[in-house]
């Protein structure tokens, strides 16, 4: 049988930050513990199923307002949206850890519906990017240490799972998003798609702002409050260190397929419902990917599966859509491998940091290592835009490649964090 290291059920800790877990109480489920894990997947709707329907926002800022820009400077709007929601977190986790989620859930909700809201009367470059960038992504940005940080408050060993659940938001918005405005953009047009958007994000506020607490108190052996401070002191642990590196290169490869799949497929013969419904495809497939692997990882090892997801990754990107071409039954074939592998990557992500900390750091860990990884998202979509600037099958090839090789990096760095906190053995639990 393996060898389980890093669970205080099973064996010794990796160190004394994650043996806090031993002397902590953790409900594993429960009415409290699963609405909680609701209200995460009800706020994480608002910020990453939006994004995962980023690629029909493209297509149509493409052909409308922003017709008269090229694809790196369009790239830029989600990119930017990405990187607030990131890097300002890296304040937002601390001040979780210390005044847990309320006013965070209830602020980043309406400003996240605001933010639609007045893209709805946007038809300029800049009003976009102040808009669904900087607005949304600040709203982004109150909401998603909490919707992580209070699934840390509940579970444990069962966390990977719980998280699993409830980051299928993302898959899920990704695949009911694209319809809706796939429906409404030809028959209301652009401004009430948006503001129709807006009054679903404050449904999906209600049940996030009811059901999203904390449990555990601050990391304080005096009961001060804890520092509303980053702490970047943390990436001395060599670790997390190489596991946030991996979060970069995780979200260049990412971005990269779910902005610019569509349009390859119409670049390459596929008529325009085809080529929204791979989005889908891949998004669908997400779903089941950010479940079945956080199972896998309470029992497997959480580093484990991650690196086997990872890998799939790389292998779909260079192997399916490298060559696709024109076919189309290819191209769904990677978009629902991919969904699945990728969505795998985004439910383990907060899990495997979780493993390196304790539970009531968890936010300021989580947001620090996201933090780093903001600049990835920042540059990801120009980057590819810029890459198309070759032309042709050129260019799309590049993009290709540069997707796939960030993936192959991000491997290398996750690895490395293994083999840092329990060495080469692949059978012990991690």
């Amino acid at each position: 049988m393996a060898s389980r290291i890093g669970d205080a059920e099973y064996g010794p800790p990796v160190d004394r930050a994650v043996s806090a877990a031993s002397v902590l109480d953790f409900p594993e489920g429960g009415l409290e513990g699963w609405l909680v894990v609701f209200g995460s997947f009800c706020a994480m709707v608002s910020v990453f199923g939006l994004i995962n329907s980023a690629a029909v926002f493209e297509s149509y800022f493409s052909t409308n307002q922003l017709a008269h820009h090229n694809s790196s400077e369009i790239g830029w709007i989600f990119s930017l949206y990405l990187f607030i929601v990131f890097f300002v977190g890296i304040q937002v986790g601390p001040i979780f850890d210390a005044y847990g989620p309320r006013i965070l859930v209830a602020v980043g909700s309406l400003l996240v519906a605001l933010s639609l809201l007045i893209l709805s009367w946007c038809t300029t470059y800049y009003q976009i990017i102040l808009t669904y960038s900087v607005l949304g992504g600040l709203g982004g940005a109150l909401l998603n240490p909490p919707a992580y940080g209070c699934i840390a408050h509940y579970f444990n060993k069962r966390r990977g799972l719980a998280t699993g659940i409830a980051t299928t938001s993302g898959g899920v918005g990704g695949i009911i998003f694209p319809i809706i405005m796939q429906s409404l953009l030809p028959n209301r047009g652009f401004p009430w798609t948006c503001r129709i958007l807006a009054f679903i994000m404050l449904g999906l506020a209600i049940p996030a702002n009811l059901f999203l607490r904390t449990r555990l108190p601050p990391p304080s052996s005096h009961h001060h409050v804890t520092s509303v401070w980053p702490d970047v002191t943390i990436f001395r642990d060599l670790r997390f260190a190489f596991a946030s590196a991996g979060i970069i290169f995780m979200e260049l490869g990412l971005f990269i397929p779910l902005t610019f799949l569509v349009s390859y497929a119409a670049a390459h013969g596929q008529d325009p419902t085809a080529s929204y419904v791979l989005l889908s495809y891949l998004n669908a497939a997400s779903v089941v990917g950010r479940v079945l692997p956080g199972f896998l990882a309470d029992r497997y090892g959480r580093f484990n599966i991650i690196l086997a997801t990872i890998a799939l990754c790389v292998a779909t990107v260079l192997g399916i859509w490298l060559p696709a071409g024109h076919s189309e039954s290819t191209l769904i074939a990677y978009a629902v491998l991919f969904g699945f592998a990728s969505g795998s990557n985004l439910g383990l992500i907060p899990v495997c940091l979780g493993q390196l900390c304790d539970a009531r750091k968890y936010g300021r860990y989580y947001s620090t290592a996201m933090m780093v990884a903001s600049f990835g998202t920042l540059s990801s979509v120009p980057i590819g835009g810029a890459l198309l600037g070759v032309g042709g099958e050129k260019g799309w090839q590049a993009l290709i490649l540069f997707s796939g090789l960030s993936y192959a990096f991000a491997l290398g760095c996750y690895a490395m964090a293994r083999v840092l906190a329990v060495g080469w053995d692949p059978r012990i639990f991690f």
